[in-house]
Order: structure tokens, then sequence, then C-alpha cells
């Protein structure tokens, strides 16, 4: 397969009064043309500075990219200029946002916030513009979409919000899209027509996804590949199958654990102890060892890298969690 985008050793911090909050510690993965990649974890693990970083979308300051390359199509987003990386936003890289109402300006008419990336990235002028915008609502399944492009964002449902928010996204024909959380604050119906819609979207233009969630449901029908964060690292990454029937980290093993399982009936959720790591604080040995029951003395000194358990399969863990035995 074709790598699209590879990400080298990421690493963010934000310089705040309290300290440096080591948000993103030297994160490393691929996403290969049309394949999806979800990354899963809990909320504060850096799942969303992540990704934000990779098209400089972080505030700086107080957010610094203090190491690593983005490589996409043959350059490192990181030393692009601010000119560069812009016609390479909303174009070539798009992103859905996690809630549509603060995302969407309230005093524009949405197919205003559509045509404007038509015509700032594609050239187009206006009447072509709005063309392009009604075929991307009817495309997103916005009924009677050549009335409703003059609406405002406030006279659409959460789930129609968010359908423009993908039409926005895929105004271009962007080689990757970025969906942060998109269908959290939506209820589960609406939740699985947008997963189906995205899927759908992704096969028929052939582009890949990054898919940001906390929700293993969602992942299960929607990705190829799985990369678990946890504290700023990512401790596991395997294909979809892998990650849910043959996982091989102790907080992947404890993510599926504490979830309800159809085919499990009548077993108690075993939910993780403790608490996540104060990111204030410079992680030293592997951030998640305080809440482990496999931890050794290695762990708490020392942070395993990500190697390879499987084909596909990597893990940053020190212990066999099948055996209970040091690797």
């Amino acid at each position: 397969m074709t790598t699209l985008l590879d990400v080298k050793n990421l690493t963010v911090r934000f310089y705040t009064q309290d300290g440096v909050v080591h948000a993103v510690n030297g994160i490393s993965y691929q996403v290969h043309e049309g394949e999806t990649l979800a990354i899963v974890g809990e909320s504060g693990c850096g799942k969303s500075v992540g990704v934000m970083s990779l098209i400089r979308l972080i505030p700086q300051p107080p957010g610094k990219i203090t190491d690593g390359e983005v490589w996409f199509e043959g350059e490192n987003l990181l030393e692009l200029s601010e000119d560069e990386i812009r016609r390479i936003r909303g174009n070539r890289i798009a992103m859905i946002f996690q809630d549509p109402m603060t995302s969407l300006n309230p005093v524009l008419t949405i197919g205003y916030q559509i045509s404007e990336a038509l015509q700032l990235h594609l050239g187009l002028n206006k009447q072509e513009a709005r063309k392009r915008s009604i075929e991307l609502l009817k495309m997103v399944g916005i009924p009677d979409a050549e009335r409703r492009i003059d609406d405002y964002p406030h006279q659409f449902s959460g789930g129609m919000r968010q359908r423009v928010m993908i039409a926005m996204g895929l105004s271009c024909n962007p080689k990757l899209l970025i969906a942060d959380e998109p269908t959290t604050a939506l209820d589960v119906t609406i939740q699985a027509q947008i997963i189906d819609l995205v899927k759908r979207l992704r096969d028929e233009l052939g582009m890949a996804v990054i898919w940001i969630t906390h929700d293993l449901a969602v992942v299960a029908g929607l990705a190829h590949r799985v990369a678990v964060m946890y504290a700023g690292k990512i401790v596991e990454i395997a294909n979809v199958r892998d990650m849910y029937y043959d996982p091989r980290h102790p907080y992947t093993l404890g993510l599926l654990n504490s979830i309800p399982r159809l085919d499990k009936v009548g077993r108690r959720l075993e939910p993780i102890e403790g608490l996540p790591p104060d990111l204030l604080v410079e992680p030293k040995g592997c951030p998640f060892a305080p809440r482990c029951r496999f931890r050794t003395d290695r762990c708490l000194e020392e942070m395993p890298p990500l190697t390879p358990v499987a084909p596909g399969h990597e893990v940053a863990c020190w212990v066999d969690v099948k055996t209970g035995r040091p690797r």
C-alpha cells in the first residue's frame, strides 16, 4: 500500500503558568491511501492535539511542536511556511471538528461557508461554487439542498450540521480527511448514519481517514487499523481485528474489559484502577505502569519502544500480557 502520511516522533508541549504540559510525547505512525486509521484513548491523552498538530492548528503560543516530522505527499508539513500550509489545509487535508455548532459561523449561510473554500482553493467563481455546494449537500444527504443552501446553521439539527461539516471537508476532494470525534454529541441513530456516510464517501472518493474517538464500538465497524494512545504516547497499533481479538497492551485490555459486550453476557465490567498521570510531570518509564497489574521494576524506570509482536501489530510494553512474563 502507498503511504500517504508518515508521522515521525511528533512531540508537542504547552507552556502554561502551571508548567510545561507534555501533551504528545514522540508518536509515530503511517496512514496509507484509502485506509481509515482510528486513534483511540481516554479524554486528555493527546488524540486531538496530535492530529491538529499535523496541520499546525494548535495555538502557538502556548503550544509548540518541539520535535518530529510530518511527511505528506513528499513534503514535511512542519517545515512549510504559513502560506504553504494554508494551501494544504482544507484542500488536500480536511478536518471535521467535534462540535459543528461552534465550527460553523452562526451569521453566515452554510452555502457561503462551503463556497468560500471552493473559491479560495479551486478558483471557482460564485455561480460555479454555489452549484458545487448544492451537489455536495446532496452527496451528504441534505434534503431539498437547493433551498437549504441559504439557511443558517441554527436552522439545522445536530446531525444535519455535522453533514454540512462533512460537505465542507469534502468540498476540495481531499486526499486525507481528519475527523475529530465527529459523532460524540449525536444520538446513536444519527451516529450510525454519519459513520455509514463517511464509509461510503471514503470508498467512492478513495480518500484516507483519520478518525479520533474514545468509543471503541464506533471503531469496530469503521477502521482498518487502530492506534491506542495513553498519556501522549501510542502504546499499541494493529489492524482492527487483532486489536479486538488479540490485544497485547495492558491498557488496551483494560479498555476492552471496561465496555459491555453482547458476546459476553453476564460478565462483570472491569474498570481500570487509578487515575491518568499528570502531564505536567515529564514521564519516566511507562506512563501506564502505576495502574498496570503486569508491571515490573523496569516498567517504572524505562519507557518501552513500539515493538512488532505480529505482522502489522506493534506494542510498547515490557511484558507479554498472554503469559505475564517479561518479553
